[in-house]
Parts: C-alpha cells; sequence; structure tokens
C-alpha cells in the first residue's frame, strides 16, 4: 500500500518537498500582501473620517451599491475600502483553484483547506464590517473589525509556510512553548492598541463615540505590553541561537518591534497625526506577519540542511 505525501518519511522529517506551482506560491504571497493592505486601507477610512461615508450596508446609500448624488472624498475613500474586497475575492477564488490542483496532483489537500479558510474569512470580514457601519462605529465592533483582518493575516502566513511544510507532529519543549507565549503577547499588545485608538480622537466620524476608556492610562498599559513583548522577543532569540534554529524569523519581529514602537511613540507625543497612525497601522499588519512566522517556525522545525537558503527553490516564511 503506497503512502501518501503528507505522511511520507521526508515529511516526518521535515524536509521540505518540491513540486508546489509558482502560481500558487505567487498567489499565497499576494494574499498576504492584500491583506495587510486591507488593514492600510481600513486605516484611512478611520482616519480620514470616512467611516460613514457610505452611511449604510450592504449598499452605500439606502438606494445604491455605489456613491450617489454629490460624491465627496468621504464617500470615495470608504467606497474605495469596500471594493477592495472585489480584490480579494478574485485573489481568493484564484488560490482556491490553484490549491484544489496542488491538492490532487500532490496530495496536498492541508492546502485546499486553508484556501477555503481564507476565501470564507473575507465574507465574514465584510459583513463585521457591514456591522461596523450599521452601529455607527461602535468602537468596539471597529476594534473587532481590525483584529479579524490580522487573524486573516496570520492565516496567510500560515498558508505560506505550509508550501513547503506540510503539517507533522508540533514540536514540543521550552522553545515551543516561548514560541506561543510570544504569540499570545503579540495579540495582547495588537488588542490593547484598538483600545488606544478607540479612546482616542480618530473615531472615523464627527458623531461616532469613544470607548471610554482614559487615553493615558490605556496607553500606558499598552506600552507595558510592548516591553513585556520586546523582552519574549529577545529571550526567543537567545534560545533560538542556542538550539540551532532559524534566526531570520526572530530578527524579524525584533525589528519590526522596534520600527513600530519608534512609530508608536511619535505617534503619541506628535498629536496622533494621520501620517504616522498609518504608518503605525502597516506596522501592526508585519508584527502580526513576523509573529505568526516566528510561532510556525518553532513550531514546525526545519533542519539547517534543510532551510531555504541551502536549497535551490524559493523561501518562504
Amino acid at each position: 500500500m503506497g503512502m501518501s505525501p503528507e505522511m511520507s518519511p521526508e515529511v516526518s522529517r521535515g524536509v521540505r518537498p518540491l513540486g508546489v506551482s509558482r502560481v500558487l506560491r505567487r498567489l499565497a504571497w499576494a494574499t498576504l500582501a492584500a491583506n495587510i493592505l486591507l488593514i492600510v486601507t481600513g486605516g484611512a477610512v478611520r482616519l480620514t473620517g470616512s467611516g460613514l461615508g457610505c452611511p449604510t450596508w450592504p449598499r452605500c446609500t439606502d438606494s445604491s451599491f455605489t456613491p450617489h448624488g454629490t460624491i465627496g472624498p468621504h464617500q470615495l475613500v470608504e467606497f474605495g475600502n469596500r471594493t477592495l474586497t472585489f480584490v480579494l475575492v478574485a485573489i481568493a477564488v484564484a488560490t482556491f483553484v490553484a490549491a484544489r490542483q496542488a491538492a490532487r496532483d500532490l496530495g496536498r489537500a492541508d492546502l485546499l483547506r486553508l484556501s477555503i479558510v481564507l476565501a470564507c474569512a473575507i465574507p465574514a470580514q465584510a459583513v463585521l464590517g457591514g456591522i461596523t457601519v450599521l452601529t455607527d462605529l461602535n468602537p468596539w465592533v471597529v476594534s473587532l473589525h481590525l483584529v479579524a483582518s490580522l487573524v486573516i493575516v496570520s492565516v496567510a502566513v500560515l498558508f505560506l509556510h505550509r508550501l513547503d511544510r506540510p503539517p507533522v507532529a508540533p514540536a514540543t519543549g521550552i522553545v515551543a512553548t516561548l514560541g506561543w507565549t510570544t504569540y499570545a503577547a503579540t495579540w495582547a499588545v495588537l488588542y490593547a492598541g484598538t483600545a488606544v485608538t478607540g479612546s482616542g480622537p480618530h473615531a472615523g466620524d464627527a458623531s461616532s463615540p469613544r470607548n471610554g476608556l482614559d487615553p493615558l492610562d490605556v496607553s500606558q498599559f499598552h506600552a507595558d505590553l510592548v516591553f513585556l513583548l520586546i523582552g519574549l522577543t529577545i529571550g526567543m532569540w537567545f534560545a533560538v541561537r542556542a538550539t540551532g534554529g532559524d534566526p531570520r524569523p526572530v530578527t524579524a519581529l525584533a525589528a519590526v518591534e522596534v520600527l513600530q514602537a519608534a512609530v508608536g511613540f511619535v505617534q503619541y507625543f506628535a498629536g496622533l497625526p494621520i501620517g504616522v497612525v498609518m504608518l503605525h497601522m502597516l506596522g501592526a499588519g508585519l508584527v502580526v506577519a513576523a509573529a505568526t512566522w516566528l510561532l510556525v517556525s518553532v513550531r514546525d522545525p526545519v533542519a539547517a540542511a534543510d532551510r531555504p537558503s541551502d536549497r535551490t527553490h524559493p523561501a518562504v516564511p
């Protein structure tokens, strides 16, 4: 009886299988990039006060799916963000088709399942976006809308990782535990960041409510979590180096954290200028992507001889 690719000895040892199409690889990168872009454009909607540029959902107005009548900048910004959903749908459909081919040719049903998750996340995110509009940009709902986008980014990184590393028994031990702890701390930092935004002046619309938290107190709490995350990342760096693991993911996370922290301090002391806050939104997407890359790299470690730098095919997280 033959052994499937997912259960082969090479896979069980963590050796990277060849054969995933270049098209699927490019679509996986496009999925990641497009969802990070969605975070940035969503931030632009909020920061320009365009959150209710289309005051209803799923239509833009009561009578039309597109801006109608006198069209101003707020309508264009909000509708432009909604239109990006169709780009995500196109990428998701193409990714599903390519992943289905990989499932047929290579036995990679795991890629097909992840492509379905990514595809289903788009309409779910669109519905959540509609709820934010229908609740007049309730700050807690808006926070969930951003968190959902960050979750999709994390799944997109996992999808990239799985292109060359099918599921295996996860690693255990102190490094894996520290990886999970760092990943959890990342989410604590990101959610606290949404609470900071919900207490500040960028409500998305002049009439939208704030969450009622004291901006100074919640900003201090957010900063404390950032310091915790940086400390955990430093610990991860030493742990990975001591065990001979791949240092690239933890180095990338550390670099992104430093840049994100610098942008955060600048935006706070400069009075939250729109351009700097948008950079901070971009940084949030990059932080969760790097944290996910670190987690999957310590959860599914690859022997040094099998790392991308020692092989001929393109490297992915």
